[in-house]
């Protein structure tokens, strides 16, 4: 079968080629699939350019994300013919991932595909949609609400970044998007945000430990300043929640919002979220977390157009989500 392998060189660096695997080549797991779609995200580009050490295994087929047909079972819980979803966990990592024609992978990391989402939107939402709507539970579950006041998005032309500006506007909250890229005003409207915050805007480097109160919320994906930004800004029992680093892996702040603004500061951990929570996600992605404007903010490639498209990802030309048509 075909497969994009991501490979290390003689100096320790990865890099992504076309190979060929043998069924009995794939990891072990109870579920083999007949791959229809995967996705591209941050981190599958980072992986296959060798930008960021992402692989723990080489070769290792890339892929953070896919969803396919069940060819074989060997756990009761699925039959052949049925349709599931596998993202996050070791897949595409240290487990061979969705950039092959067939998968296998360990029941316990599947998910069947619910009623209400086809498998090329499962792809469309993939990680980013799955981390973009657990941390829209985590923060509902501790007391976020639209009449809350408004909700900040960092990272916002993102993948993640994105579906939560989506998935956030459908449930009825004011979003604010927090961006670089201010020319992309119209593509964030169109998303529902409610209010375009340039980061120039933002002195990220003169922010005391406490400002002027603004969000009831905030998703987000950059970290270090911006990250600080947010806390510095939240309003009274506000919730952040921490998704990325595309930014910078620090945190600049003090205890002073935790303690004099009740703010929570939430972990969103989307890689080995297990049940019954994974399953709960999927099953809101499918309903009123599918974003309406799911399909006019993913753009499919074929699979033999693949690999350029890393290269875009990690200079920062892509915004909202791209699909990998393989067998569907």
């Amino acid at each position: 079968m075909k497969a994009y392998l991501i490979h290390k060189d003689a100096s320790g660096k990865s890099f992504g080629a076309w190979g060929t695997l043998a069924r009995e080549e794939l990891d072990a797991g109870e579920l083999t699939l007949r791959v229809l779609y995967s996705s591209v995200n941050y981190k599958d580009a980072l992986a296959a350019t060798g930008t960021g050490k992402i692989i723990r295994r080489f070769p290792c087929v890339g892929g953070i994300d896919m969803v396919g047909e069940v060819i074989d079972s060997a756990d009761e819980r699925f039959r052949a013919g049925e349709i599931v979803i596998a993202t996050s966990f070791d897949i595409g990592v240290s487990h061979h991932g969705g950039y092959a024609q067939e998968a296998r992978v360990p029941a316990a990391w599947a998910v069947r595909l619910p009623d209400g989402l086809s498998p090329f939107e499962a792809m469309a939402l993939g990680t980013a949609g799955f981390t973009a709507g657990l941390a829209i539970l985590r923060m509902e579950d501790n007391g976020l609400a639209p009449a809350n006041g408004p909700v900040v998005v960092s990272g916002a032309t993102g993948g993640v970044g994105s579906l939560a500006t989506s998935m956030l506007a459908s449930l009825g909250y004011e979003v604010v998007a927090f961006t670089r890229k201010a020319e992309e005003e119209a593509y964030l409207r169109s998303l529902g945000a409610s209010r375009i915050l340039p980061a120039s805007q933002v002195d990220l480097d003169r922010v005391r430990p406490m400002e002027a109160a603004q969000w009831a919320g905030a998703v987000d994906n950059v970290g270090g300043r911006v990250l600080h930004w947010m806390l510095a800004t939240m309003k009274q029992a506000g919730t952040v929640a921490s998704i990325g680093n595309a930014g910078s892996v620090e945190l600049h702040a003090t205890v002073f919002p935790f303690i004099l603004r009740g703010v929570s500061l939430l972990g969103v951990d989307s890689g080995y979220m297990g049940f019954p929570t994974r399953q709960r996600v999927w099953d809101r992605l499918a309903t009123d977390l599918k974003p309406s404007t799911l399909h006019s903010m993913t753009r499919t490639v074929a699979f033999d157009d693949l690999a350029p498209v890393f290269d875009d990802f990690v200079a920062g030309r892509i915004k909202g989500r791209t699909v990998v048509r393989i067998g569907g």
